[in-house]
């Protein structure tokens, strides 16, 4: 039985310095703390609702 569970690749494009605090532990919960770094995540509405809160500093690459 392949794996069907759905991914999504963000990279992060924004530093974290001067943002608030909140919005770097984000980052780090998506697993992300340096610029240019690229994670592979589970699709889900709770990894969403983080990419969501900083679409300003990540960019989704690939939705699969």
């Amino acid at each position: 039985m392949a794996n069907t569970e759905k991914t999504v690749t963000v990279e992060q494009i924004g530093s974290p310095l001067r943002r608030p605090a909140d919005q770097r532990a984000t980052l780090i919960g998506l697993g992300l703390n340096k610029m240019h770094r690229r994670r592979t995540l589970k699709d889900t509405p709770e990894v969403r609702g983080m990419i969501r809160k900083v679409k300003h500093l990540v960019r989704v690459v690939d939705e699969a």
